[in-house]
């Protein structure tokens, strides 16, 4: 009997261990998804508050409303974020089985949707943008498209309107067909788009504004939504001194940490300092259909503001993707990468 006792204890004993660890996963699980819906609950509202005229949450604080709409929609609002929080709780709850890598390998692919749709919508903007300038600056526009439509086409919330706005729809839609994420196309593209610049320029003689706003448009569209790629690969240039002869589980810790400490809350600063209110650098350029002063340049400046909020958000994404992945390094999970393989000594 003392025997049979010491096995029972013994399995209860691993028995409570796995439930103490399903329950330390789930948590951070929750944590990580909690993370995504404040964010999405945040970007939803400052589409209403500065696109729709909503009042805010801070009212139900006593703040200032950010416009005339009853309180009532304060609540709405908050509840925006409730919800999304519920559902985040939820998700994790019916999928309790589901290990912390594979739901850092999901919200890497959600991200990769994310910015191979915006990809896509860079390129067909561009183009679309560049052929409009064209012909208009050649004095072709008019005869094409009518006088009343070439009008129009020169007025930039009315492009940006039914023009860009569709086309990045469209995008939308042909990211979920597609498994490319297009940055060797795009940095093709660029390479064109300034090879063309130097044939105009020094064979022909000719050149225009939009010329080099659209070599402009598509390199920070590669700079900034590429981080969030280089990232998930390892391709960033990390010089350190220690972490190369850290242990795996004590890597997992400096990269846990560091992803929230430093990666989520820099892009936070970025949303809130650059969504904060209709003057705020991101939300005044895009309200207005900002574009430049270079006369016949493409009316895609606004477009541009909106990338540093792509960037903020597809990181934001990317850091609890790989605040995932390290919590399950420091829990010894199978299936970890190597993550000094393109360390700098």
């Amino acid at each position: 009997m003392t025997a049979l006792d010491s096995v029972q204890d013994e399995v209860s004993a691993n028995k409570s261990g796995r439930g103490s660890s399903n329950t330390s996963q789930k948590a951070i699980r929750i944590f990580g998804w909690a993370i995504l819906a404040v964010m999405a609950a945040f970007l939803v509202n400052n589409y209403l508050n500065y696109w729709q005229d909503f009042p805010g949450v801070a009212p139900i604080y006593g703040a200032a409303a950010n416009g005339s709409m009853p309180i009532l929609w304060s609540w709405v609002q908050l509840g925006i974020y409730v919800l999304l929080l519920v559902l985040a709780a939820g998700y994790v709850a019916r999928n309790s089985e589901t290990t912390l890598r594979e739901d850092s390998k999901r919200i890497s692919d959600i991200n990769a949707y994310l910015i191979r749709a915006m990809f896509w919508a860079v390129l067909f903007v561009g183009l679309a943008d560049m052929a409009i300038s064209f012909l208009r600056v050649e004095g072709f526009l008019e005869a094409v498209v009518g006088k009343d439509l070439a009008a129009d086409l020169s007025r930039s919330q009315w492009r940006g309107a039914v023009i860009h706005m569709p086309l990045i729809a469209f995008s939308f839609v042909l990211a979920a067909f597609t498994r490319t994420l297009g940055f060797h196309w795009l940095a093709l593209f660029v390479v064109v788009a300034e090879l063309l610049i130097v044939i105009g320029r020094f064979i022909f003689s000719y050149e225009q504004a939009f010329m080099a706003d659209l070599v402009r448009f598509w390199y920070a569209a590669l700079f900034l939504f590429a981080s969030a790629y280089t990232l998930l690969e390892e391709g960033h240039v990390r010089v350190d001194v220690f972490y190369a002869n850290f242990a795996p589980r004590t890597k997992g810790w400096v990269n846990a940490i560091g992803s929230i400490l430093f990666g989520v809350s820099l892009c936070w600063v970025i949303l809130v300092v650059g969504m904060g209110g209709k003057s705020s650098i991101i939300n005044s350029p895009m309200l207005s259909y900002e574009v430049t002063q270079a006369g016949f340049g493409l009316y895609v400046k606004y477009l541009m503001a909106g990338f540093l909020g792509v960037f903020a958000v597809s990181m934001m994404i990317q850091f609890v993707s790989y605040f995932l992945d390290a919590v399950a390094d420091i829990r010894g999970e199978p299936g970890g990468k190597d993550h000094s393989s393109h360390a700098v000594q």
